[in-house]
């Protein structure tokens, strides 16, 4: 008990009361006092302590859905997210860091057919991977994974699993499932592939983008995720009933702005490809228009590999 609850250290002493006995009499048990040298070593082991420190996960940030952006931050217990809405075909940039060499750009596409509430929903499709220094690109579509490091190119289909481990770059695709790219020194990001049912009449398969790892990279990293990889400071006041009961506004302070948001939830698919997990997150409207850098249209680019 004593070392369960911590009310001894090795320089106290402790009355331990003895079960009272049959004759009824209660002697007290002293435990040995330390000597002077077991108290100094005792002092020394004790200043040598370190209690262990609670390290919350990594934050998490990624686009999944029509298309849905958020930041998970496990050191607040909070999330940020926002939606993106633009034309089917329209690439935005996700990640950019030009002292690593890092690149990621998402195109987005459009359902089958309007459906019959008028909104076009739009889906990223494909993203292109490059990592300059390292000589890598890769193209992630709906259909399959185009890899190309130094003069070596190789195609990996979605209806198998692989495993490639390279010396600046290791895939781990899970058949139907996702795509694990880890490079060296610098981040790993999954790419969740959505399937949908071939005769839906309206949506398609779609990706979610993933960055497990990002700490490693420049602090000039940006993008619309990597401006967020080294943190962003916001607080959250006012409370109050918004439109929707389950759903209340809230005024966020951020950058310098005040933002009308709104609590709600988006799902967090990497446990669950098929229905995810809801996450409690505060929803900036508009393109996330007073949390990005800018505005949406800042980050389109003109091709899958190209930085304008």
């Amino acid at each position: 008990m004593s070392l369960k609850y911590s009310f001894v250290t090795p320089l106290t002493s402790m009355v331990v009361t003895k079960p009272e006995t049959e004759d009824g009499t209660d002697s007290p048990l002293i435990a040995d006092k330390l000597t002077e040298e077991q108290r100094q070593q005792a002092e020394r082991l004790s200043y040598r302590y370190v209690p262990p420190a609670y390290h919350p996960p990594p934050p998490t940030y990624f686009v999944d859905g029509d298309p849905h952006f958020m930041i998970e931050l496990p050191d607040r217990d909070d999330a940020l997210c926002f939606n993106i809405n633009d034309m089917p075909g329209t690439i935005f940039n996700l990640v950019r860091d030009p002292e690593q060499g890092i690149l990621v750009n998402g195109e987005t596409i459009g359902d089958k057919k309007i459906p019959p509430d008028g909104k076009i929903n739009t889906y990223f499709w494909r993203f292109g991977i490059i990592h300059q220094t390292l000589g890598v690109r890769l193209e992630v579509s709906t259909q399959d994974i185009s890899v190309l490091q130094g003069s070596k190119r190789v195609k990996l289909l979605w209806s198998g699993t692989a495993s490639f481990k390279g010396p600046n770059m290791d895939l781990l695709l899970t058949k139907d499932r996702s795509l694990t790219v880890t490079l060296k020194d610098s981040v790993k990001f999954v790419v969740l592939l959505h399937k949908v049912w071939k005769k839906h009449p309206y949506h398609r398969d779609y990706l979610g983008f993933y960055t497990l790892d990002s700490h490693l990279l420049s602090p000039s990293v940006h993008g619309l995720l990597g401006q967020f990889y080294h943190g962003i400071e916001y607080e959250v006041s006012d409370l109050r009933p918004g439109e929707v009961p389950e759903k209340p506004d809230a005024t966020m302070y951020v950058k310098g702005q005040e933002l009308n948001v709104t609590r709600g939830w988006q799902r967090d698919f990497r446990r669950d490809v098929k229905n995810g997990e809801n996450v409690p997150c505060w929803f900036i409207h508009s393109n996330g228009t007073g949390l990005i850098d800018g505005e949406a249209a800042d980050y389109i680019v003109s091709g899958l590999f190209k930085t304008v």
